[in-house]
């Protein structure tokens, strides 16, 4: 059963077409932007684009190895994702190839359809081992490979394997002539500098309105949405989603989002500075793999109904001061990219949004 299809990005597969076919195609790239704005699908395209044995322009859609590639069945397609950590302290290669094997079956089994990877999901040094030795294989069927390392920041380095993390290292910076590496993160500042200095950054940009429309009237697409989402209309969907319409298949984790950032909103218009405390500390004391992202993203969209709300109403002094608080919001999504204490950033946050909102 093929996977969901690709909606939108229209320009960057058309640069990426056009880069391909002058042999100009980075090697080794980094895909970054927005969660679930489809950064592993449109590499999954690339990926078919590359693999396919069709006539341009490429993807052909009709090959065999379009066939495979969209089914997620291509031996020289190799996708891996943050998986929770095998029981063995040392698997072997097979183990992991196995582990791989049973999700990408269950992301199938979905069409591609799939929620953000749990806080304690990694991409281990057993699975990094796994991508480096298949990289130094001849492709099985088509005449190079391709490798995808979704949610690439989930990368864990800490496990004094320095061999591995090395081997990794000089596979991104020179790559068998058969190869490409595309990287995918949402939260490029999380990834080490090591790793960055080796790949091609390239944005993906939200996506407009209609086709977040198109991607939700999807019939598979709809089925899911409609199970967890019953009583949601398509208006508020394509509100929630904001141009990445991967956070409405975050399930609980979008609800906990939402919940979160109208605790941080309502902290910030109280007069009550200890609940601006209080808000600011329920937030991890570290990094919380994506989640704080999620809360800024929630509160961007509560700020714009507040937005909508003050200048239906003629409040244009509460329209303007949400308006700002906006800004706010999009410059802590920037900080929260990087090395930084959440509860802090919090905490500034709602300092200077209280100023701004009455």
């Amino acid at each position: 059963m093929p996977i969901v299809p690709l909606y939108g990005h229209d320009r960057l597969r058309e640069q990426f077409t056009t880069a391909s076919e002058r042999g100009a195609l980075p090697a080794s790239m980094l895909l970054h932007g927005t969660r679930g704005v489809g950064k592993q699908r449109l590499a999954i395209w690339l990926g078919q684009a590359l693999l396919c044995s069709g006539a341009p322009p490429r993807p052909c859609g009709k090959c065999p190895q379009c066939r495979y590639t969209v089914e997620l069945r291509h031996p020289d397609l190799q996708w891996v994702f943050p998986r929770p950590r095998l029981k063995d302290s040392d698997p072997s290669l097979e183990d992991v190839r196995d582990d791989y094997a049973d999700a990408i079956a269950e992301r199938v089994a979905h069409h591609g359809l799939y929620p953000p990877p749990s806080g304690s999901d990694g991409i281990f040094v057993a699975t990094v081992r796994a991508v480096v030795r298949a990289a130094s294989m001849s492709p099985a069927l088509a005449s190079r490979k391709v490798f995808i390392i979704g949610d690439a920041e989930r990368m864990v380095s800490q496990e004094g394997s320095d061999q591995a993390a090395n081997a990794f290292l000089k596979l991104l910076e020179e790559p068998p002539a058969d190869t490409t590496i595309i990287l995918t993160s949402s939260e490029p500042g999380a990834l080490l500098p090591t790793i960055r200095s080796r790949v091609i950054a390239i944005r993906v940009a939200p996506l407009p309105e209609r086709t977040v429309r198109e991607f939700i009237a999807d019939p598979l697409v709809s089925a899911q949405l409609r199970a967890d989402n019953a009583r949601v209309s398509v208006e508020e969907l394509v509100e929630t989603a904001g141009g990445a319409p991967g956070r409405l298949l975050a399930g609980s984790i979008l609800r906990d989002a939402a919940a979160q950032a109208r605790r941080l909103l309502d902290a910030a218009t109280s007069r009550n500075r200890s609940l601006r405390y209080k808000a600011a500390m329920t937030q991890g004391a570290s990094r919380a793999r994506g989640s704080f992202t999620d809360s800024l993203n929630a509160l961007e969209v509560l700020l714009h109904q507040v937005v909508r709300d003050a200048t239906h109403s003629g409040n244009v002094s509460e329209a303007s001061g949400a308006a700002k608080a906006l800004e706010l919001v999009e410059r802590a999504k920037e900080q929260a990219a990087g090395n930084v204490n959440p509860q802090l950033l919090t905490a500034g946050l709602l300092r200077d949004m209280a100023a701004l909102i009455k």
